[in-house]
């Protein structure tokens, strides 16, 4: 022991020397070490984040074909999260846990479990046109789904899956008061799942829009306060809510108004070819407002048990009217003060700013040019357009600055970014990216107060940016500094999870997430678990065929420890992590049953399994928890059939004494002495100014119970001199002093850091 400790003294002083010898070289030798310029340490100085240092934004990224949501922060751009919605994910124990299987199931489509999914738009919910950080809605275009997360937790507690649709793509985008979630269809079908064959497109093909009405208060969609609004077999894109004076209103685009059908296999020309052969598609204008009357009034049409506005109704009742838009758009977007939209063109080389004024007289006037195949109203080019500036190759989505006028535009063929004045119609500045720019998010910049500072261009392709990893590159986010006249390229950041399509941004102190839950809680419905128990209540159930396991999870053990079933029983544990300090999480995992919780603090979470077959699997704590995480073990022994268990014959293992027991007694008492010191320290301070230390204070004292009833148990057992007992009871009562001590020590540090002051007694 003693070599040892000389060995670390010295090590540690090898690593003082190195630290000096590091700071000794100047900011230039770096410089000139590694061929950067003073631009690239100004860029690095804008996105530097010290250690323990937050982000003033946080980004919340679809995560394409992964069917999951990417977190990071703005401007450090580092990784914080991938948020599990459509896809298993064991980290989180998503898929493996009873309570989150259930989540997915909700998603379930045609009787089949479908795990994954391609999400799109991430929208944050909103309180009068600004995001408010209660929830995160996305879509999985490939299954017409909504999801719903919860930001008090992160965690996806709904899955709904539209009764209508066959696919969708304009998903999610929400009204300024998160009365509803918008998701539109993409590839026209027959409502409802049935089918017609292509030669009856026009007549049975059909597409939609779905307005999920969402309680905010339970945080969930109400499918049955929800209606979609029947619209032609054009295929509807994106879409974006009304604000202020637009209120009441949403727009969304689309493309293919020639309703090609494709057929290269035939000879045909390809789908790319016919729905790109017109000079304009339709922007579709929707008075929501007079819809959600219209459905409240039973005017709709069930298909699947799902309210649908047929085209006849929307047509006669005013709901919907269209304005041409530019050649294949991919983006509309209103302006902070709802009375512009802006919509950008794939094959057109500008950008289309609408006046919602202008469009909304005409409405009333019922100032139209004609109607379309279906009954609806046009709105002629000429009584809706503002202005059209041309800005470039591939305009295809906008963001809004917090300065007056200002907007964002992505270019996808040129590979730009184009900065300019939507209210004169003038481009003020570019910036290359790399390369195929498609989304790109302003921070809150969807929003009726959006914040500026910086843009995140969401490029389709990294070619040479990254080291290469193989043929499949991750994506590059580029962080853009916008916060002066000229835009400046601050970071490149890959993303290696799916393909990312849109990422939505918010305030990070808009988002107060739990640290730790409410003892006992079902995190997928936010209520207590039925099943959790407390600390000396747990117990296991056995009936015929079924054992039922109530488990707590605490540093370092599980209780019970050693599970017997007999081969073909069912087998139930339901774990509460008994924790209360912030991050002390759990896991759970079986040998060879394909299970994994993930418990944080205050969860309780279900496991199940079918003992199918006899034999020995363990079971231990999958999160690194403490210094003796790897003995936070136990055994799920399972009986043959009908075995008989005979008298045990071997030992257990060590054989302790009175003198192992007399000095594991000695070590104990120091340890309280270490331990009073630091509590002596704390409760001399303001602690309770500190709602982190409450929490570890908490957690600490429970740690000193349990050390107490330890102790007795360890004098009781010296009483009979049963040595064996004594000693093992008097360790585990160390065990729970060191995490006493630990959580203390993090106690002290915590409260030296942060200016606690000593209170007079």
């Amino acid at each position: 022991m003693k070599s040892l400790f000389k060995a670390s003294v010295a090590l540690t002083a090898l690593i003082g020397l190195g630290a000096t010898a590091a700071y000794a070289e100047t900011l230039q030798d770096v410089m000139k070490r590694r061929n950067l310029t003073e631009k690239d340490l100004m860029a690095a100085a804008k996105t530097y984040t010290p250690t323990g240092g937050r982000d003033e934004f946080l980004a919340f990224s679809s995560g394409g074909q992964s069917g999951q949501v990417i977190v990071y922060g703005v401007p450090s751009m580092r990784i914080l999260k991938y948020i599990a919605v459509f896809t298993p994910e064991p980290w989180q124990g998503y898929g493996f846990d009873e309570e989150s299987k259930a989540v997915l199931a909700q998603g379930r489509m045609n009787g089949k479990d479908i795990n994954w999914g391609d999400t799109h738009h991430p929208a944050i919910s909103e309180t009068n046109g600004e995001p408010d950080g209660k929830f995160l809605f996305i879509n999985d275009k490939n299954n017409p789904r909504i999801a719903v997360i919860n930001l008090h937790d992160f965690e996806t507690q709904q899955i709904v899956v539209n009764p209508v649709m066959a696919s969708e793509h304009g998903g999610a985008f929400v009204t300024p008061n998160s009365e509803y979630v918008i998701e539109a269809a993409q590839y026209a079908a027959p409502l409802g799942g049935e089918y017609a064959p292509l030669s009856e497109f026009n007549e049975k093909y059909r597409g939609g829009v779905t307005y999920w009405k969402f309680n905010k208060e339970k945080g969930r969609i109400v499918p049955e306060e929800s209606f979609t609004i029947e619209l032609p077999p054009y295929s509807q894109d994106l879409s974006d809510a009304g604000k202020l004076v637009s209120d009441g209103w949403s727009f969304t685009n689309s493309f293919c108004a020639e309703r090609y059908v494709g057929g290269i296999e035939k000879g045909r020309p390809p789908f790319e070819a016919g729905c790109s052969a017109n000079d304009v598609d339709y922007l579709h204008i929707f008075n929501w407002k007079k819809a959600e009357a219209v459905f409240k009034a039973g005017k709709v049409k069930k298909i699947n048990g799902h309210a649908v506005i047929t085209l006849e109704t929307a047509a006669a009742e005013g709901i919907v009217a269209l304005v041409a838009e530019p050649k294949s758009p991919h983006g509309v977007d209103v302006s902070p003060d709802g009375k512009f939209i802006v919509v950008g063109g794939k094959l057109d080389t500008q950008a289309s700013v609408y006046s919602f004024e202008k469009i909304k007289a005409a409405i009333d006037a019922k100032n139209f040019s004609g109607k379309d195949p279906y009954g609806l109203p046009i709105i002629a080019l000429k009584d809706a357009l503002h202005k059209q500036v041309p800005l470039g190759l591939g305009p295809l989505h906008s963001q809004f600055d917090s300065k007056n006028c200002i907007v964002y535009t992505s270019l996808y063929v040129d590979s730009q970014v184009a900065k300019w004045d939507y209210c004169e119609g003038k481009v003020l500045d570019k910036i290359s990216v790399h390369y195929n720019i498609g989304h790109l998010v302003a921070m809150e910049g969807e929003s009726v107060k959006p914040k500026g500072k910086y843009l995140i261009a969401l490029n389709k392709l990294a070619i040479d940016r990254f080291n290469p990893v193989g043929p499949l590159h991750p994506q590059n986010h580029q962080l853009i500094d916008i916060s002066g006249d000229k835009m400046e390229m601050l970071y490149d950041l890959p993303i290696p999870l799916g393909e990312p399509h849109y990422v939505t941004a918010i305030s990070a102190d808009k988002i107060q997430p739990l640290v730790r839950y409410k003892y006992g809680t079902d995190s997928r419905t936010g209520e207590a678990h039925k099943m959790a128990v407390r600390p000396g209540a747990e117990k296991i159930v056995k009936e015929p065929g079924k054992v039922t396991v109530f488990a707590t999870a605490i540093r370092s053990h599980f209780t019970p420890e050693i599970v017997e079933v007999e081969e073909g029983d069912e087998v139930t544990f339901h774990i509460t992590n008994s924790e209360r300090a912030q991050d002390e999480v759990h896991g759970f995992a079986i040998s060879g049953q394909d299970i994994n919780l993930s418990l944080e603090p205050g969860k309780t979470a279900t496991a199940k399994i079918k003992a199918e077959k006899a034999g020995v699997y363990p079971y231990y704590c999958t999160e690194f928890c403490s210094a003796l995480h790897l003995e936070m073990q136990g055994y799920l022994l399972v009986k043959p059939k009908g075995y008989k268990d005979t008298a045990a014959t071997g030992k257990e293992g060590q054989v302790y004494t009175k003198a192992d027991f007399d000095k594991q007694y000695k070590t104990n008492i120091e340890t309280q002495a270490v331990i009073d010191a630091v509590v002596k320290y704390i409760t001399s301070t303001n602690f309770k100014d500190f709602p982190t230390v409450v929490a570890l204070v908490e957690d600490a004292t429970d740690q000193l119970k349990f050390a107490g009833e330890a102790k007795q148990k360890a004098d009781d057992a010296a009483a009979k001199q049963d040595w064996q007992q004594a000693t093992l009871w008097a360790g585990q009562w160390w065990q729970y002093q060191v995490k006493a001590a630990d959580i203390g020590l993090r106690v002290k540090t915590y409260l030296e850091e942060h200016g606690a002051k000593v209170v007079a007694k």
